[in-house]
């Protein structure tokens, strides 16, 4: 049955409670989140021969379309463990890829450094997009007033985008992403939604600079990246027996790749979302997605895993003054955004119905690889009222 700490109920088989948006649980104390990673790994027979026989016959495909090019993959890079160990990866698969970075110019020195030591060791090319900083901080500044959880959505958007739009430029056809629903974790249903729609809507009422290095995603442009330039999403991790722990020592050891000190950290804007202003202002500890992953998995034990996660978050008092000088705010405007009214997507124009209404083509989509199946599972169905608590 499902156990409870403090009246919580949690799920018996990792740490999501009954505060997570959009959980249910069975009759064993299961999380349907638990569930989804089961049906993800039986149906990508992650770690097993024929997860890993399939990945190969992905991996020939690519090769065979790419031969008369001068790339036949793009791989995204932040400088985190995942897309790191991704284009180490990627070599010994026999793959040519060309790194794409999208810099929201709130780089921390170690992703930065990350990048050159992996792409210079490994002897692979790197673009990199600049987003003007001042734009970006508007559009950073305008989520805040926003008083939404996403307040790193746009760097989310402007990536997939530089992703795409490189591809298109390069004519290569697949994107390759270091993403591990197993080592991650899985993103509760109504938390971090975004989209281009919202981008716009957002930044349009509280913004003050014109978009005009931003590279923002339409509803037209991802369908014409889809449909036309029938662009392919694979996730490699997704196949494989995949350990960040391993990932981590093999980088060290081959590039001299740093750690950051935990997920998502390698960047300022994200690192405050994750901790500070998503914990402060609304209550939310992402640090659940990949304890309870560590958790699923035997990395760590529950008891474990829990004991962390009901550990605080330190505040880095130098991070907030970083945010505060960046974006203009004093103490008190600061304040006043920490406690001021939570709002989330549905008060903003998304794309989100127009989504659910397309599902079956998504469906057909996610599973032809066009789009990523995460956003099938996340963003196609709709959402329960007490995911928006």
């Amino acid at each position: 049955m499902e156990q409870k700490t403090e009246n919580q109920i949690i799920c018996s088989r990792c740490i999501y409670d009954e505060s997570t948006p959009g959980i249910s649980f069975d009759n064993q104390g299961v999380c349907n989140y638990c569930k989804q990673v089961e049906d993800l790994t039986e149906t990508y027979k992650t770690g097993l021969p024929e997860g890993e026989e399939k990945l190969k016959e992905i991996l020939q495909t690519i090769k065979s379309e790419g031969k008369r090019k001068k790339y036949d993959c793009i791989i995204g890079v932040s400088g985190g463990t995942d897309s790191s160990y991704l284009l180490l990866k990627s070599l010994e698969w026999g793959l040519r890829p060309l790194a794409v970075h999208y810099d929201n110019t709130w780089n921390s020195a170690i992703a930065t450094e990350n990048i050159r030591k992996v792409t210079s060791k490994l002897k692979i090319n790197l673009s990199t997009y600049v987003v003007d900083n001042k734009e970006a901080d508007d559009i950073f500044r305008s989520f805040l007033l926003a008083g939404v959880p996403e307040f790193d959505a746009s760097t989310d958007i402007g990536f997939v985008q530089v992703l795409r739009s490189t591809a298109a430029k390069y004519r290569i056809k697949y994107i390759l992403e270091g993403h591990s629903f197993k080592a991650e974790g899985v993103s509760p249903q109504g938390n971090n939604y975004f989209d281009g729609k919202y981008i716009e809507s957002i930044h349009k009422q509280y913004g003050k600079l014109k978009m005009r290095t931003y590279p923002n995603m339409t509803f037209f442009q991802f369908m014409k990246w889809v449909l036309v330039y029938r662009q392919k999403f694979i996730r490699p991790l997704w196949y494989i027996d995949y350990s960040k722990l391993e990932a981590r020592k093999a980088l060290e050891e081959m590039t001299g790749w740093t750690y950051y000190g935990g997920h998502h950290l390698e960047n300022r804007a994200t690192s405050f979302l994750h901790t500070i202003y998503n914990p402060i202002k609304f209550g939310i500890d992402n640090r659940n997605w990949s304890l309870s992953a560590e958790a699923r998995s035997g990395i760590l034990s529950r008891k474990d895993a829990l004991n962390i996660y009901q550990t605080p978050i330190k505040e880095d008092p130098e991070l907030v003054a970083y945010v505060k000088k960046r974006l203009n705010l004093s103490t008190s405007e600061y304040e006043s955004i920490m406690n001021g009214p939570k709002r989330n997507f549905r008060d903003f124009k998304t794309y989100k119905k127009r989504f659910e209404n397309l599902r079956p083509l998504f469906n057909i989509l996610a599973k032809a690889n066009l789009v990523p199946m995460s956003f099938y599972l996340k963003y196609c169905f709709p959402l329960p009222d007490k995911s928006l608590k």
